[in-house]
């Protein structure tokens, strides 16, 4: 469906936060948009007062009038919503059009100079980098990021005048197929999402179309060492990055009292002393994957400089919940690591932050599929903190399989105390475990518990 032809949006999943991106996108651009969510939450509440139309209940009845015209309603959803779902039913056997949201990310990329961040890790935080820098900048964008960025309190930015967008490239059901890049960021390409793809082959394959996407003019920034083979078309740059090596990498890094500073070096200039807002050693890289998309932008050096400062990183990435004053003050991190490398990059960033302190680590394992294919990695990860505490495995969108538990990885995990709690034990006894330095990860509702948690803290103090 032409976009002047689209009066309204029904979003199937409407409750998500790439969907609520668009939702709100949409909405500011003056189109009615409605749609359907398991369950309520506070971002569905937002929603609804920002004029978006949310109902809980499946029932085609429920669809209100301006959504029943297949000539002027597009309708969106998310893979995670089961194609047997009566709403969606009711729309394909009337005739409408019915895409995935990443077919309409599609369409932005289309219609802007877009900047699109892909990598089985990193991509959230490195396109939310690039997001700040180019609204710090005053260049501004319409960005649909994978978290909140904290910054702003939402995962959406909205430039009625710049001609930039910003977007996070999920490789999740090859959606990153459907994009249009001028400029594209890989960050990492381990194997994941094996349930699509079946074979570490087929991932890589994925990415290398990703490459084939970006237009001619445009450019490529890849992290070195990929197994990655890229296949850009005629006139698209490519450049490397890393964190010690590459066209774009840091030098000089400073680390003390709790700051992170360096230099970055770029093919044309070295641009002397970049602080970290989130100062944490991943940051160091993907800051540099940030720099190098919008440098390639001309971004100003100076509001790329204060724009990384003042930077607070996305909701659930490395986010404190407790930060005690003083050497022993108790400390508690949550991050959204649901990857075996993710897992393994943010206990070594708490152990690089903490060094010689207690490290206990709460994991709820995301998907049945991903456990089962990565177990010994995830519990090469665990044990490297001194106490794991294990939660069952958080299923999403997926079926049990039989004989895949968290005890798959718990039984492998090594020199550290373990253990598997039910989500209800685990506030009952989260005291037992009188926590130095505690990290919650994961990507299913481990989130939820954190005010519980904080609050059985802060009952035990009294």
């Amino acid at each position: 469906m032409e976009d002047q032809a689209i009066k309204s949006l029904y979003f199937v999943g409407a409750g998500g936060i790439g969907m609520a991106a668009l939702e709100r996108y949409f909405v500011a651009r003056g189109k009615r948009v409605a749609g359907y969510d398991r369950t309520p939450s506070d971002l569905t509440e937002a929603l609804q007062r920002e004029g978006v139309h949310i109902d809980f209940d499946e029932s085609p009845e429920l669809i209100p009038d301006y959504c029943r015209d297949p000539q002027s309603t597009l309708v969106v959803y998310t893979p995670a919503v089961p194609s047997e779902h009566a709403g969606l039913t009711w729309f394909r056997e009337q005739g409408f059009e019915v895409v995935k949201r990443a077919r309409v990310l599609g369409m932005v990329t289309r219609d802007s100079e877009s900047l699109c961040f892909a990598g089985t890790h990193g991509k959230t935080t490195t396109s939310s980098m690039a997001a700040h820098m180019l609204v710090s900048a005053g260049t501004g964008c319409n960005a649909f990021l994978g978290g909140v960025l904290r910054n702003w309190g939402t995962n959406f930015s909205l430039s009625e005048t710049s001609p930039y967008s910003v977007i996070e490239a999920d490789e999740f059901d090859r959606s990153f197929h459907q994009l249009s890049p001028k400029i594209a960021v890989v960050t990492s390409t381990d194997p994941d999402h094996l349930d699509i793809y079946g074979t570490a082959e087929n991932y890589l394959e994925g990415f290398a179309h990703f490459t084939e996407l970006i237009r001619p003019g445009g450019a490529l920034i890849v992290h070195t060492g990929l197994a990655l083979q890229p296949r850009v078309a005629e006139g698209v740059k490519t450049y490397t990055y890393a964190r010690d090596e590459g066209d774009f990498h840091a030098e000089r890094v400073r680390k003390g009292e709790g700051t992170i500073t360096f230099d970055l070096v770029t093919p044309w200039e070295v641009v002397p002393d970049i602080s970290l807002g989130v100062p944490v050693d991943i940051n160091i890289e993907n800051a540099v994957a940030a720099m190098a998309a919008c440098r390639l932008v001309n971004t100003p050096v100076e509001a790329m400089r204060e724009a990384m400062a003042t930077f607070e990183g996305a909701k659930r990435r490395f986010e404190f919940w407790l930060k005690e004053p003083g050497p022993h003050g108790r400390v508690m991190i949550d991050d959204y690591a649901h990857h075996p490398d993710e897992l393994r990059a943010s206990i070594a960033s708490v152990r690089d932050l903490y060094r010689g302190r207690q490290l206990t680590v709460i994991f709820q394992p995301h998907l049945y599929t991903r456990t089962r294919d990565f177990a010994d990695q995830f519990a090469e990860a665990l044990s490297q903190a001194d106490e794991v505490i294990l939660l069952p495995i958080y299923p999403a969108r997926e079926e049990p399989i039989e004989g895949v538990s968290s005890e798959m990885i718990l039984e492998r995990v090594e020199s550290a105390k373990k253990m598997i709690y039910s989500k209800e034990n685990l506030i009952k006894s989260i005291h037992l475990s009188n926590f130095d330095v505690l990290l919650t990860a994961g990507a299913g509702d481990i989130a939820n518990l954190l005010p519980e948690i904080c609050d059985e803290y802060k009952r035990q103090q009294r």
